[in-house]
């Protein structure tokens, strides 16, 4: 009978040291629940000690996680792919912003009466360079300025040595008080080289739009009224596209230095 039982004491010992040396070896815990169902449906034949093969289904909870790893890094490197692809080489940007302001971003066709009653439309200005301004006779203080400014470029550009010749052209933003005989009479008190402009009502609004002028009618006492306008003058190309915009900050020296700079960029 003790023989019976160290015998039985011998073989349990031996399947506790198997127990544990099956523990250090075998899979995670995720991987042995999946071994153990597979193992009770054949035989109780101890478990191999070379782990699951590569087809095994214990494999699967990586399956997923790693095709997710892969798709993802396969993204990445199409975004970088395509921003290299899309990226501007040095030098080659601000060509690409010069030509893309090219063409008249403002300026439009038009249709009005000069100071002799004449039709004059944006083809009667074609193949000369016009500074462009729009006021009204009527103003009090900044529109007189803006005027004489104009007149004393042109003599600025005209006493050079090569001689610049632009065009000056008035457009009244008050077409019901300025009729051509009093924007005649107006204009010559300042330089009477300078074109005057007016029309219908209508005519002038689609103008002023065209070249994104900004003016509003202000109501004053005894049924007078001023104009208010954001009194921009433009220097239109012979192709009668608008390539700078000068505000009421410039002088008569800054404005004739800044054309002629205009200027000398086609000559060359």
């Amino acid at each position: 009978m003790q023989v019976y039982r160290s015998l039985l004491n011998s073989i349990k010992n031996r399947s506790i040291q198997t127990l544990n040396t099956y523990e250090r070896f075998t899979p995670p815990k995720r991987f042995h629940s999946a071994s153990c169902m597979r193992s009770s449906r054949k035989t109780y034949d101890p478990p191999l000690l070379t782990g699951p093969s590569p087809t095994s289904k214990s494999w699967k909870p990586y399956i997923l996680p790693g095709a997710a790893l892969g798709v993802f890094g396969g993204l990445i490197l199409f975004l970088h792919y395509n921003d290299e692809r899309r990226a501007i080489p040095k030098g080659q940007g601000e060509k690409f912003e010069r030509s893309a302001i090219q063409g008249p971003i403002i300026g439009g066709p038009f249709s009005l009466f000069d100071t002799e009653g004449r039709l004059v439309t944006e083809r009667n200005l074609l193949g000369s360079w016009v500074l462009l301004y729009f006021g009204y006779t009527s103003s009090p203080d900044v529109g007189p300025a803006e005027v004489q400014k104009m007149a004393k470029t042109i003599d600025i550009l005209g006493s050079k040595q090569d001689h610049h010749k632009i065009l000056p052209v008035f457009v009244t933003i008050d077409p019901q008080r300025d009729t051509p005989s009093q924007l005649r009479a107006y204009l010559k008190e300042f330089d009477p080289r300078i074109m005057g402009l007016t029309g219908p009502v209508a005519a002038v609004r689609q103008m002023t739009q065209e070249y994104r002028v900004y003016f509003k009618k202000v109501d004053e006492e005894g049924g007078d009224y001023l104009v208010e306008s954001s009194h921009n003058m433009y220097l239109v190309n012979p192709n009668m596209q608008v390539v700078r915009c000068f505000g009421v900050e410039y002088s008569g020296e800054e404005l004739a230095d800044a054309i002629v700079k205009e200027l000398k960029k086609v000559e060359t």
